[in-house]
């Protein structure tokens, strides 16, 4: 049965799980389905607010592409173990058995055919039919070991529990209730923590690109990105009043840290000098602002004519060949160096978190606290854009469902 808020003396439980997000209540679920009594509490108004606000309102809730290399860790072995033991098509065959339908956008990423709220509703009914417990609007004052598992002191009353799941999740969007909970109790049982940083999240500029790239803001293009560290991401940039965004600008923010700089290949797949000289042996009187317009938009083209020190009205002719080395290297790796991110407010994930030295990769059980579990994104592993922190969130929770 799922209740709602209350003041009551709660028995013991064999499984206590904060967090009713993602991973906090599909875990429930699982562990209800094995027999045992599970209490999911949360100190939000409503469940899951990440799955209702993810993928515009349709919930990207996985990738076919999931792989371990597709997510960041101190660790990068560390996720190879849940992710192979619960994929995209195990959560995909719990969807059709609701009845819920999807379809692939993009890259390998499924949305939800139905609303995101669908898909609350869904894990909502597996907790409710397995016998879960969920209460919200409940605040967890204190967590401490005792003879046959954990006290945990709470605005209801005191829980008893033979295990402990957190599930609170990151720092990011703390509109909708994030806290560094996680972290607190993971650092009160002796783990080390990632030191957490916004990832997914649109990057600011506060020299003479501020200005400049709010004037463009609205403009799309597809470019490469990279941060000095981390792959490339070939997908749309997208210029705003405050910086960059689109997909690669938040895939890469991800792998960016203060005070370095990003590049920016404007031509992925293309050669800049051969297109270059090409345009010059054919159409020799075509302008620089002509050149640029018949590849990018046409404000960023008058933009960049000024980036390149080109004017817009010199002849592809008159270009030297030096000067078309150096335009082409431009097109190719034009270096950028961020102020910084917006920051949590608008971050879609959390990077860093707890350490995974001290967690079982086969059961995301705590190494220093028997029974005490952490999954899903307070953990150090952090997915790309395109449903696979969900993933992380699924798996990393039917990991720990099995044993706790």
């Amino acid at each position: 049965m799922i209740v709602g808020s209350g003041r009551k003396k709660l028995q013991q439980v064999d499984v206590l799980i904060l967090g009713a997000g993602a991973a906090g209540l599909f875990c429930g679920s699982r562990a209800a389905q094995r027999g045992r009594s599970v209490l999911v509490l949360d100190h939000s108004r409503k469940p899951a607010e990440k799955i209702r606000i993810s993928g515009g309102g349709r919930c990207n809730f996985t990738n076919l592409e999931t792989e371990p290399k597709r997510f960041l860790s101190d660790n990068p072995h560390f996720a190879k173990s849940a992710l192979a033991r619960y994929t995209p098509w195990d959560f995909c065959a719990l969807m059709a058995e609701h009845d819920l339908t999807w379809h692939e956008k993009t890259l390998g990423q499924l949305f939800c055919d139905q609303k995101s709220s669908a898909v609350i509703e869904m894990l909502l009914k597996e907790l409710a039919d397995a016998g879960g417990r969920l209460l919200l609007e409940t605040e967890i004052d204190s967590i401490d070991p005792a003879e046959d598992g954990f006290i945990a002191q709470t605005s209801i009353g005191q829980v008893q529990a033979g295990s402990v799941i957190i599930a609170t999740g990151g720092l990011s969007i703390p509109k909708i209730g994030a806290t560094g909970f996680a972290y607190d109790i993971a650092k009160q049982f002796g783990h080390e923590i990632v030191t957490p940083r916004a990832a997914l999240v649109p990057m600011t500029f506060t020299d003479d690109h501020h200005q400049a790239f709010a004037s463009l803001s609205g403009v799309s293009l597809p470019v490469e990105g990279h941060a000095e560290t981390g792959p490339g991401f070939v997908e749309n940039l997208l210029f705003t009043h405050r910086g960059l965004s689109g997909p690669t600008v938040l895939q890469i923010s991800s792998y960016w840290h203060q005070s370095e700089s990003i590049a920016i290949d404007l031509l992925p797949g293309s050669n800049a000098l051969d297109l270059l000289k090409v345009a010059k042996a054919n159409t020799p009187r075509q302008t620089m602002g002509q050149f640029l317009s018949d590849l990018f938009p046409a404000r960023f083209a008058d933009y960049f004519a000024s980036v390149i020190g080109v004017p817009s009205k010199m002849k592809l002719a008159e270009l030297s060949n030096q000067k078309m080395e150096l335009i082409s290297k431009t097109l190719k790796d034009w270096s950028l160096k961020p102020a910084g991110t917006e920051g949590w407010r608008t971050a879609e994930v959390t990077a860093g978190g707890i350490a995974t030295d001290a967690l079982s990769s086969q059961t995301m059980e705590s190494k220093l606290q028997p029974g005490l579990y952490f999954i899903g994104e307070c953990v150090d592993v952090t997915g790309w854009l395109g449903g696979y922190t969900f993933q992380w969130a699924w798996a990393s929770a039917a990991a720990a469902a099995e044993v706790a």
